[in-house]
């Protein structure tokens, strides 16, 4: 998988945010490339960044860096792990779900 931006490790992690529980890219709606993160993809894109639809939820387009599996939208946000490795995601991402998801 591809992955676009930013990212120093092959899990995922990027300059911006490289915690350990750091581990997932997400495809965005606009241009249907992987990055690690929002900013990643604002600072190397000319485009206006767009947030999937909750009629679009059962798209793949999250990226375990762990176990290199594309999970749904609606997998990631119902979820607190990665259902087929049990990584833990990073509780703080739901911070910025706005930026990637129009979640209500």
């Amino acid at each position: 998988m591809k992955i676009y931006g930013f990212p120093v490790d092959s899990q995922g992690r990027c300059k911006h945010y490289h915690g350990v529980m750091d581990t997932i890219s997400i495809k965005f709606k606009c241009c249907g490339k992987f990055y690690p993160c929002y900013k990643c993809h604002d600072e190397t894109t000319e485009h206006i960044r767009q947030a999937w639809g909750e009629n679009e939820f059962q798209e793949k387009a999250i990226f375990c860096g762990v176990c290199q599996t594309e999970l749904t939208i609606h997998e990631y946000l119902s979820g607190d792990k990665c259902s087929k490795c049990q990584t833990v995601f990073n509780p703080n991402c739901s911070k910025h779900y706005s930026y990637y998801f129009k979640v209500e």
